[in-house]
């Protein structure tokens, strides 16, 4: 179970710094090596284990389910929120999937400002669609407590689980004798178990028909090769200038993880908006993790999602509003730019942003949208 370098250096440092005792402290390179692989194993059981929610009946798997691409195979644009372990109870987004999710920067603002208008963006990296869990260690934290979600009481209920699961003796070994003595620090370490699993090549496999081409094992066919000369085109489509590619599987992961408001409708079928209809999901506006004097310019504004796996994670949108990579492809050809839609939030939505405010839809034609899917098809993992 490799664990790839690339945006864990955070968790790889906890191992001495912040997890306690056990094997982790030791300064052995060969000791530490053999201690992340027994944390990523024990962030797996606690990954799939469903005794951490209170009915005994959800794991974090459930709404990352690694054949579905590590999002919710359960939901639909007409269902696009994952259920609760409390029968009836909702969230209002749609589940993201939790691959890739550890090459995201921690959250911060951005640091180049020298920006073209089509990428412009105050804000990258951090946890959930609106960032507002600064890495993936806090991520991991949310999901337990949420009431809609895994519904557990509190940190100190989550803790006795794992203290009474059977791999409690694993969690000892790792963190030390006194592992569960104190309820923060204990609950602080599930989470980094998770986050040091979801950092592996198990969850970020980089096995997709892409990566075989990158690798120089394979050769796209001709709709893929056009579907890919489309997505890098820097002044049709734009998509990689937000989605980025690069000249490795491991530079390619399709997010510059900056935060964008891309015009996305209602989704009516919403359990939040079929509770109020004037429910709007203000985003990154919202969010906690930003200063308070940015909440209006940052409304409606979601985290670039990565495209590996596309295929698998549909519905698309932070509502689930789309049910196809054909719909979303129109979303930005056609629907945005000519207003067929009403966005959600529509104080600056992405026909201002791309190209300096004068974009007018992309101009495709119906083969240019299919060889575009086709390529994304291409991002799967599982080819090798």
């Amino acid at each position: 179970m490799g664990l790839h370098k690339v945006g864990v250096a955070a968790l790889i440092g906890c191992l001495t710094v912040s997890c306690g005792g056990g094997g982790g402290s030791s300064d052995d390179s060969d000791n530490t090596n053999t201690s992340t692989a027994s944390m990523a194993e024990l962030g797996k059981k606690l990954f799939f284990d469903t005794n951490l929610s209170s009915g005994s009946n959800q794991a974090c798997s459930s709404c990352h389910d690694p054949s579905n691409g590590f999002a919710d195979p359960r939901v639909s644009v007409t269902a696009p929120v994952s259920e609760g372990s409390v029968g009836g109870a909702f969230g209002d987004r749609n589940a993201p999937t939790a691959a890739y999710a550890a090459f995201a920067p921690a959250f911060g603002e951005v640091a180049d400002q020298d920006q073209t208008p089509e990428t412009d963006s105050k804000y990258q990296g951090g946890q959930f669609l609106d960032g507002r869990a600064v890495d993936l260690i806090e991520q991991a934290k949310g999901p337990f407590i949420n009431p809609v979600e895994m519904n557990n009481a509190s940190e100190a209920e989550v803790v006795a689980k794992v203290q009474n699961a059977e791999y409690a003796a694993d969690f000892i070994a790792i963190f030390g004798a006194d592992a569960f003595s104190d309820t923060t620090t204990a609950y602080h370490n599930i989470a980094t178990a998770i986050a040091v699993f979801e950092a592996t090549s198990e969850v970020n496999s980089f096995s997709s028909k892409f990566d075989a081409y990158l690798l120089g094992n394979y050769t796209l066919n001709a709709s893929e090769q056009r579907g890919f000369d489309l997505f890098m085109d820097a002044e049709v489509t734009k998509c990689a200038n937000c989605h980025t590619v690069g000249d490795t599987p491991e530079t390619s992961l399709f997010s510059n993880f900056r935060y964008y408001n891309i015009g996305t409708p209602v989704n009516v079928n919403n359990p939040a908006y079929l509770a109020d209809n004037s429910f709007v999901d203000d985003g990154l506006g919202a969010s906690s993790a930003i200063a308070e004097s940015d909440r209006t310019s940052e409304r409606g504004k979601f985290k670039v999602p990565t495209l590996r796996n596309v295929e698998l994670t549909a519905p698309y949108m932070h509502n689930g509003v789309y049910a196809t990579l054909e719909e979303t492809v129109l979303h930005y050809d056609i629907q945005v730019a000519n207003l067929f839609i009403t966005p959600e939030v529509n104080d600056d939505n992405i026909a201002a942003e791309m190209n300096a405010g004068t974009f007018i839809g992309l101009g495709l034609s119906d083969q240019d949208r299919a060889d575009l899917v086709n390529f994304m098809l291409t991002l799967t993992d599982g080819y090798f």
